[in-house]
């Protein structure tokens, strides 16, 4: 990374020095990509794209506060792409105004319109679907998410934080196909299904399963591609290959998955290079790589999944837009305080 844009963000930020950064971007081939996602999922893409086309990617790390930095950069910004693990975190920069719209040909046609902004605010690269951990002994072979709340699974059901984002997505998505009154009644039923204080990760789940814990629980599915090829150790190994994996879904069709993406940012130096790095990270290289590297489905409906993740079976995707999902986040929030869930 150019010495003068590592700087600026190693202390704290100041206008000054991103006017300096600002600067140098004009002047070089180049793309400068703000990401919160992990830098040993990302980078080896940034390098072949590099290798492909000449242009330097310049990559900033953040883990909190990108709306934050960007806005207080303003029209000096070098940043070029704002790339995140949330789509809820995706939207929050198109509504606090540091996007803009750009037209692609090749985005619009790769990627499906429930998993773009119509307007060309925001892109989902990738996808992780919220699926079902069941003990083997249940033999289950299909699941909805109403499911979740049936009597037979009192004290049987384990969850991180009811506030998690990624159940907050999808209690939003619930709240979509099925109304308020519905989904708090759906909330009251999971917590009296709990076998144990909603909290932990997903990998915790599928630990407690195998404990004998509970029976059931929800977690995201690249992470049983982590545990399973043990990438997250031998430990995890057996949890994983402790679980059966079910792709749940809604009554109305489909499962509910949340997305990593990417915005232009509002004051791109760099459009046209933003443009061909998106373009880029939706190529069949690009999302075979997403599915290798971190087990995520590709958005790109030609692109192969990990073969642990295919194991799981076909991927029916919950068709309702995520804007639409998001606008529900909030009020799901506030039902998980009412029903005192984590409690």
């Amino acid at each position: 990374m150019n010495f003068t844009i590592r700087t600026c963000f190693t202390g704290v930020l100041l206008i000054a020095c991103g006017a300096a950064a600002g600067t140098q971007a004009f002047a070089q081939n180049s793309v400068n990509v703000y990401t919160t996602r992990e830098p040993g999922l990302i980078k080896p893409l940034f390098a072949k794209f590099t290798k492909a086309t000449g242009v330097k990617v310049n990559a900033v790390f953040v883990k909190d506060g990108l709306v934050e930095r960007v806005k207080a950069e303003g029209r000096r910004s070098p940043a070029d792409i704002l790339m995140t693990v949330d789509f809820g975190k995706l939207l929050d920069l198109v509504d606090q105004g540091v996007t803009q719209p750009v037209v692609s040909k090749t985005l619009s046609k790769v990627i499906p319109a429930n998993l773009r902004d119509p307007k060309g605010h925001w892109f989902a690269l990738s996808m992780r679907a919220r699926v079902l951990y069941a003990a083997k002994s249940l033999k289950l072979k299909s699941f909805t998410y109403s499911q979740l709340a049936d009597r037979k699974w009192k004290n049987k059901l384990c969850i991180r934080s009811g506030q998690h984002p990624y159940n907050t997505a999808l209690f939003a998505a619930y709240l979509v196909h099925n109304g308020k009154a519905n989904t708090v009644a759906w909330l009251n039923g999971m917590k009296a299904n709990l076998a144990r204080k909603p909290g932990g990760g997903d990998r915790d789940v599928a630990r407690d399963i195998l404990g004998g814990i509970c029976d059931i629980g929800i977690g995201n599915s690249y992470y049983v591609g982590l545990m399973r090829s043990g990438k997250g150790g031998p430990r995890q190994k057996v949890w994983g290959n402790g679980i059966d994996v079910i792709l749940p879904e809604f009554k109305q069709g489909g499962t509910h998955v949340n997305i990593s993406g990417a915005s232009v940012a509002l004051n791109s130096p760099n459009k046209s290079n933003a443009i061909k790095l998106l373009e880029f990270l939706v190529s069949p290289g690009a999302q075979a790589d997403y599915a290798q590297v971190n087990y995520e489905y590709p958005v790109r409906a030609d692109a192969k999944v990990d073969p642990i993740i295919g194991a799981l079976g076909k991927l029916k995707i919950d068709p309702t837009q995520l804007k639409t999902i998001l606008k529900q986040r909030k009020q799901a929030s506030q039902l998980v305080d009412q029903v005192r869930f984590n409690n």
